[in-house]
């Protein structure tokens, strides 16, 4: 059996979005607290111990993301005038041009959509997430087979300057560059439902970072502009970046077809380490699925990703049907290890 240990801090709570603006409509956010316990469940019924991340400080988040980024994130809502709302949320979505005057052009820049509001902990939350993905990684780094960030907010839409699609800080891709130190070669999978295309843009032009994204077809669906099968990085990143686009409707041996694809780029590869951005809303009844994934399916996975040899490491992306999280983590750390 893999030796494994999970991360999370009660203070990830603490981030409670009150805002989704999405498809012209505002409706009621599913990125929320509630999505916690059954993860925790779950690794309770496997045996395995839950800890508190260490802090690794600011460098590893600041080597992937903008420090004017950063800056704002951290003090957009101290900033935030109290009669503009409870939460940092803009209207406008200005990037050319922008002359950053302001905390609403600020906002204008540094927030891409609607579905990503700033509260007066969600710094706090984002950061202690990161957290839990840096010390999954020292985990993996100090030869552990698997380890597993319960990250929440979720983090492969975060841009390198910009939040979106409920996330703020790239946990995958801060654990995978953080990873490089100690691992020439580093595949980040990412079978989330939504094309993370933070993580693309982040390791858009390196050959040392394989990025392989296997999604729902984004025509239409989040996050629309990017996801698509010809994006495959650029200079010496060309052919580094791998998206697997899945018609809407797809069934479960469908989405086996691209994992296998995925798995023998990463092969071809030769990744010293995986880094797995885990989504559970590929899940049949999850309110943002578009393909047929079981939760045997789930198990299925875990075991492919066990067979790589390889360590895994393991963050934690979507998954909004509550009600079945608890039972498709289960099934998923049941197949990776060896349960």
């Amino acid at each position: 059996m893999l030796l494994v240990k999970a991360y999370f801090d009660e203070s990830q709570n603490q981030h409670v979005p009150q805002s989704y603006l999405t498809r012209g409509a505002m409706r009621k956010p599913q990125e929320v607290p509630a999505r916690i316990p059954p993860l925790l469940a779950a690794m309770q019924g496997l045996s395995v111990e839950i800890d508190t991340p260490r802090d690794h400080g600011m460098n590893p988040i600041s080597a992937v993301h903008d420090m004017g980024y950063l800056r704002f994130l951290e003090s957009a809502h101290r900033r935030w005038p109290e009669d503009w709302g409870a939460e940092v949320m803009s209207n406008i979505y200005v990037r050319e041009g922008n002359p950053m005057r302001g905390i609403l052009a600020e906002t204008a820049y540094y927030i891409a959509d609607g579905s990503s509001p700033i509260g007066p902990h969600t710094w706090t939350a984002a950061y202690t997430s990161a957290q839990c993905a840096l010390s999954a990684a020292d985990d993996i780094a100090a030869g552990q087979q698997a380890a597993y960030a319960i990250c929440r907010p979720p983090g492969h839409h975060a841009r390198p300057d910009a939040a979106g699609g409920f996330c703020f800080l790239n946990n995958a891709a801060i654990a995978a560059d953080y990873l490089r130190k100690t691992y020439n070669k580093v595949a980040v999978l990412d079978p989330d439902m939504h094309h993370g295309q933070g993580i693309q843009e982040i390791f858009w032009d390196r050959d040392d970072v394989m990025y392989i994204s296997i999604h729902g077809d984004p025509t239409n669906f989040y996050p629309v502009v990017s996801g698509y099968e010809e994006e495959r990085g650029s200079g010496k990143g060309y052919g580094f970046n791998l998206n697997f686009p899945m018609p809407h409707g797809s069934s479960e041996d469908f989405f086996f077809e691209k994992v296998e694809e995925a798995l023998t780029a990463i092969r071809l590869f030769e990744a010293d380490v995986i880094v797995l951005a885990l989504g559970f809303d590929t899940y049949f009844q999850d309110p943002q699925a578009k393909v047929a994934v079981t939760s045997e399916g789930f198990e299925r996975m875990g075991r492919l990703l066990a067979y790589t040899g390889k360590p895994v490491c393991v963050i934690q992306e979507g998954g909004y049907d509550v009600d079945h999280l608890e039972i498709n983590a289960t099934h998923f750390f049941k197949g990776l290890l060896g349960k």
